[in-house]
């Protein structure tokens, strides 16, 4: 092990919070922070930063995601209306059909008809919520993390 040298600084109070604050997230102390980091001038590298993009391009990337994820929404909310809307649709379509017809009629044509319905809720949920591995249905990977609720 090379032999050590002792070198003495004065920083203020607030620099010396700093660095004490900085070799701590490192892992070191302070005085190896002060010892990395005056090789690392040392070395005469360049710590000006030039931006890959400007803050107008930064901005209209900003804004085009927004507009994206606010059609995104805007989508989700309209297909989710349907998709509960049509469930209403079935039960209100049979009743004009059937006038006077009984709780127990109701019932039945929604548990006959349920299939087809089934059928194209699962349909649209495939891919984004749900998926099949070998005939079985489960959530998908980011359904879960989002928390989709049976709620929704």
């Amino acid at each position: 092990m090379a032999e050590s040298q002792t070198a003495t600084t004065y920083p203020t109070a607030q620099q010396y919070e700093r660095w004490k604050d900085r070799a701590k997230d490192f892992g070191m102390s302070v005085s190896e922070f002060i010892q990395y980091m005056v090789e690392a001038g040392l070395k005469k590298f360049d710590a000006r930063v030039e931006a890959d993009e400007s803050r107008q391009e930064l901005r209209q990337q900003r804004n085009d995601l927004k507009a994206e994820l606010e059609h995104a929404r805007d989508r989700i909310n309209t297909l989710e209306n349907r998709l509960h809307r049509t469930e209403r649709e079935t039960v209100r379509n049979f009743v004009q059909d059937h006038p006077g017809s009984t709780y127990e009629d109701v019932t039945q044509h929604v548990i006959d008809s349920a299939p087809d319905r089934v059928n194209a809720h699962l349909d649209a949920l495939e891919g984004d919520a749900i998926e099949t591995v070998n005939n079985r249905y489960y959530p998908t990977k980011s359904s879960t993390e989002e928390g989709i609720s049976d709620a929704a």
